[in-house]
């Protein structure tokens, strides 16, 4: 039996369900009109469904133009879900202008943004990870964030009774979403919110969550056309850790054995990794999904303390398992330190 959800499907105050709509004061001053909906840069699937979602919403349903865009080319999930359910690809964007307006989702990290993201009108922030600061805006915005697995989660909400007029493909890119996020309930993330969306959409869709599941895993672990750094950067954030400097890379897939085969190229590669985008360190987990266990690579005596003040390991070699790591978001990030 489906789990009940313990939120409401719509906001109580209409009001924030209502997008920004430029004013003739801003329109006189040469702002651009079409409305730039982005998440952030190495997009997964949430980070590329969703501003397809949000851009179609305010275009389509509020009639306020909006278009979806990519920080970089999306991992090998997204782009299977892009043509599994027949959505254009979005344009690959380097960074915005002062005369660009913004609605930022899946983000709220300025390091995972455009650089020049402050010179922009942003108007909008909808996410779900926790709120680190650092964005300026010109004048008050609608931010919406929420303890849910996955930003579409939140814009189902938001959405309201609109979401019916949404066609098939919209719904889709929600559902691949959602169960990306939460890797299909699996994930310590997952809300018994996030699992209701989700059954709602798949029964409206006729869509099997599992079928649809393990194609979206197939996908995401067919890792074999990327190099070394590709895959390093592939599902990563930038974080500060006790005064290091860390990209913390995710690779979740169903196949562990063919990432953990590459361990040593990827840890020599870690080096020029790190050096090139200022980092101190780079840090991959490697997430089992079946087996709902990680496997940290341990190239030096660094990740090695870490690994074991962060998750009370003993590290013997140049990789330790973590069973029940699943989530760099509520499991990793908040356990690091030296």
């Amino acid at each position: 039996m489906p789990q009940r959800s313990n939120f409401a499907t719509t906001p109580r105050d209409k009001s924030l369900r209502t997008p920004y709509k430029p004013r003739k004061s801003e329109i006189s001053k040469g702002i651009h009109m079409t409305i730039k909906v982005f998440g952030h840069k190495s997009p997964d699937t949430d980070s590329t469904g969703s501003p397809i979602i949000w851009a179609w919403y305010l275009s389509q349903v509020k009639g306020t133009p909006a278009k979806p865009y990519l920080l970089g080319e999306p991992n090998t999930e997204a782009a299977f879900v892009l043509t599994h359910w027949n959505l254009q690809k979005p344009e690959i964007i380097a960074d915005v202008t002062a005369e660009d307006t913004v609605v930022i989702v899946d983000t709220n990290n300025p390091a995972e943004l455009p650089a020049s993201i402050n010179d922009a009108k942003v108007v909008g922030i909808i996410d779900h990870h926790m709120l680190v600061g650092g964005i300026k805006t010109k004048s008050p915005i609608d931010i919406t964030i929420r303890p849910l697995a996955c930003t579409a989660t939140i814009m189902h909400d938001l959405m309201g009774a609109d979401l019916a007029k949404a066609p098939k493909a919209i719904k889709g890119a929600m559902l691949s979403c959602i169960l990306s996020d939460t890797l299909e309930f699996r994930s310590p993330t997952t809300t018994p919110h996030d699992r209701a969306v989700a059954e709602k959409l798949a029964a409206d869709l006729g869509v099997s969550i599992a079928d649809l599941a393990t194609k979206l895993f197939e996908a995401k672990s067919d890792v074999s056309a990327f190099s070394d750094a590709a895959l390093l950067r592939m599902d990563s954030k930038e974080y500060n850790v006790a005064g290091k400097e860390l990209r913390v890379s995710v690779l979740e897939t169903t196949a562990p054995k063919i990432v953990l085969d590459r361990k040593a190229s990827l840890m020599a590669s870690m080096v020029d990794v790190a050096k090139e985008d200022g980092a101190d360190q780079v840090l991959l987990f490697v997430i089992d999904i079946l087996n709902e266990e990680a496997t940290l690579l341990v190239p030096n005596d660094l990740v090695r303390q870490m690994a074991e003040a962060s998750f009370g390991v003993k590290v013997t070699g140049d990789t330790v398992v973590i069973p029940g790591l699943m989530s760099r978001k509520k499991q990793i990030i908040p356990a690091l330190k030296l």
